[in-house]
């Protein structure tokens, strides 16, 4: 079906397959530019939408994963698609069918036959597209600023919410649950790579993590000699740049003669949302670290610590210091304020008696 697309790029001689990509989608771009006004007309917002290209003002937050949300979108442009303002996206449907079979396809047709003719201005569309991509690119990291480059090895992926949430048996920990809720950073993205690290007196514990909800759990093979197993929890579908998924895990190590000293979260892909709790008490939003401790063994103290080595985030604070936590029901819980940074460690730390 995308042959009528793809066969005029071969005029591309030498081309690679990514460039001749380029090629039509600058061609799509530009005569989706071509096609009514971007405030009133509904096939130009539509294609817009459809596209995922230049958002109106009126629609602040990123283009959506399915054609129908995006659709949902558009409702929040004034007077579109009538007034008031329509309760179905219908009228949105309505007009993607016209706006492809009425302008945009006969639009494409006579261009690709001027460009059968002179294959040279193939390259306007080139770089027509290399600048689109380069905006979209920018506008989607704009809710990125003030986070530091990820390394290059970093998971794609930016979290919105994570909760973990760890039971211990005397000084060791024997479950930890933990919820995610993640934003996809490039096309492609069918997992997260996992592993249930933590502090211990001279010993990092891991063990397998196994998927409870919204993903299912695989060994990651070919791990080196003496490091952590991980996991990988691949999702039923691969997500799209933007796209939102949520999913929790859990890790039971039933070797609880390890004591433990934190509880440690670290950030191996491209940030966390800084924290929100609705009503001062439920995470809404960031990182949140909750430990349930035994009853038969509570701990002396404990503080939170942020972008800190191994060795600081053992040393005691002084009596004084906003970063200890009180010990409630039998736990202690912290949710992050700020951003948690590409490439650094948060946690809880644990002094005993």
């Amino acid at each position: 079906m995308l042959e009528p697309l793809i066969t005029p790029t071969a005029a591309l001689v030498g081309a690679s397959p990514e460039v001749r990509a380029l090629a039509v989608w600058g061609l799509l771009v530009h005569e989706i530019d071509r096609v009514g006004s971007s405030t009133e007309s509904r096939r130009r917002n539509v294609l817009l939408a459809a596209f995922r290209l230049s958002r109106p003002p009126a629609i602040p937050e990123p283009w959506k994963s399915s054609l129908d949300d995006r659709f949902n979108q558009l409702m929040q442009l004034p007077g579109v698609f009538g007034n008031p303002r329509p309760s179905t996206t219908m009228p949105m449907h309505r007009a993607w069918k016209n706006a492809v079979a009425e302008k945009l396809a006969p639009m494409l047709h006579s261009r690709l036959s001027d460009l059968a003719q002179n294959s040279t201005d193939w390259h306007q569309y080139i770089e027509i597209a290399r600048a689109t991509e380069e905006r979209i690119g920018n506008e989607f990291n704009s809710s990125m600023l003030g986070y530091r480059t990820p390394s290059r090895g970093a998971q794609p992926v930016f979290l919105n919410l994570f909760v973990t949430t760890v039971f211990m048996r005397r000084k060791a920990v024997y479950r930890r649950i933990t919820e995610r809720l993640i934003t996809a950073q490039e096309d492609g993205v069918d997992g997260y790579t996992a592993t249930a690290l933590a502090g211990s007196t001279g010993y990092h514990a891991s063990v397998p993590v196994a998927g409870l909800w919204n993903c299912r759990s695989e060994p990651v093979k070919g791990t080196p000699e003496g490091e952590a197993p991980l996991t990988r929890l691949r999702f039923h579908r691969a997500l799209q740049r933007g796209e939102k998924h949520f999913f929790s895990s859990e890790a039971i190590d039933e070797d609880t003669t390890k004591d433990r000293r934190w509880v440690n979260v670290e950030v191996d892909h491209h940030g966390i949302a800084p924290g929100v709790l609705l009503d001062g008490r439920i995470p809404a939003s960031g990182l949140t670290i909750r430990i349930r401790f035994d009853d038969t063994c509570l701990p002396k103290m404990c503080w939170w610590y942020a972008e800190q080595t191994e060795r600081e985030r053992g040393v005691q604070p002084q009596a004084d210091d906003p970063r200890i936590l009180p010990v409630l029901g039998g736990g202690v819980e912290h949710t992050f304020a700020g951003q948690c940074q590409p490439r650094e460690n948060y946690g809880i730390s644990i002094l005993w008696p």
